[in-house]
């Protein structure tokens, strides 16, 4: 098979299905009807001779080969796209460039007001779209171009992942005022004999205070688990349940609420957060660009109230 015979838009239209998950996505992903995408992927299936989607529901679920070629393509286009980037000069007020940011829900009150101040100032056509974190994929997303930027907390990652230090949070506790067990001091066995509020995104598993505590071979009751620190608070307000949570993260989601914020009461280390991006992206403009201005929104965040 000669590559020169080959429409490479048919490997974009493999990309986009593979991504979407669904014709009827991927149509609206490249701006496309649905039948030039059907036809698109027909095509391609007689190129490659095997059907590479299979219906499955709702779901057109890629077959082994698919699955086989999907990494190396999207690499490719990604590679492809990087260059055109670098090729042509960025100009933020003429550009009409998305910038994909994967963030923790509970993060983007804390750092995205400033850094749309910014990009409404200096780009006006550049849109911005916060997305959820996916960490079992933070890397191959990274590294396809799906995501342009992470902000997480401290993760082991491959080389080919950057990253900057953005700042660290104390952790604390957060009681309702009239709390009848917790009246403006904590101590460890008053903690663990309440119930909590755990915020997390997971579905299963310990936050990261329950590790500062299994290290001292403690254990606590997560009565509810919870998405967002707001939600936290306003639980924390109407029962006894304690939430523990970064104190920056506590100033926001408590600036309404009148609940006590304490020290955790066992020594554990401020929480860390950082900025990530991939490596092949850095002699982009436009992603040094954005980077400035991420870090200076949420470094600004970081070091004022809200």
């Amino acid at each position: 098979m000669q590559l020169s015979r080959v429409d490479l838009n048919l490997f974009t239209v493999f990309d986009a299905i593979y991504r979407e998950g669904g014709i009827t996505a991927a149509s609206k992903r490249l701006h496309l009807s649905q039948p030039a995408v059907s036809h698109a992927l027909a095509r391609l299936r007689e190129l490659m001779n095997d059907p590479l989607f299979e219906r499955h529901g709702n779901e057109m679920v890629p077959t082994p080969l698919a699955r086989t070629i999907a990494m190396t393509i999207g690499k490719s286009l990604s590679d492809l796209e990087q260059m055109m980037h670098r090729a042509g000069r960025f100009d933020p007020a003429s550009s009409e460039r998305v910038f994909t940011i994967a963030v923790r829900e509970a993060q983007e009150s804390t750092f995205l007001p400033r850094l749309l101040e910014r990009v409404a100032r200096e780009a006006p056509n550049i849109d911005v779209a916060a997305v959820r974190i996916e960490r079992r994929d933070l890397e191959d997303d990274l590294q396809s171009g799906e995501i342009d930027f992470a902000i997480d907390v401290g993760l082991s990652l491959s080389p080919d992942v950057r990253r900057e230090h953005i700042g660290s949070s104390p952790i604390v506790v957060l009681a309702r005022a009239d709390h009848p067990h917790v009246t403006g001091a904590l101590d460890l066995e008053t903690y663990v004999a309440q119930e909590h509020v755990l915020v997390t995104g997971r579905r299963r598993g310990r936050g990261y205070e329950d590790l500062a505590l299994a290290k001292l071979g403690i254990t606590r009751r997560i009565r509810l688990r919870c998405q967002q620190y707001a939600a936290a608070a306003e639980i924390v307000a109407r029962t006894d349940l304690l939430a523990t949570v970064p104190a920056r993260y506590a100033e926001l989601a408590n600036r309404d609420l009148d609940n006590q914020a304490l020290p955790f009461p066992a020594d554990i280390a401020p929480l860390d957060t950082y900025l990530y991006w991939h490596a092949r992206a850095e002699d982009d403009p436009a992603i040094s660009w954005m980077k400035s201005l991420l870090l200076d929104a949420l470094r600004s965040s970081a070091s004022s109230g809200p």
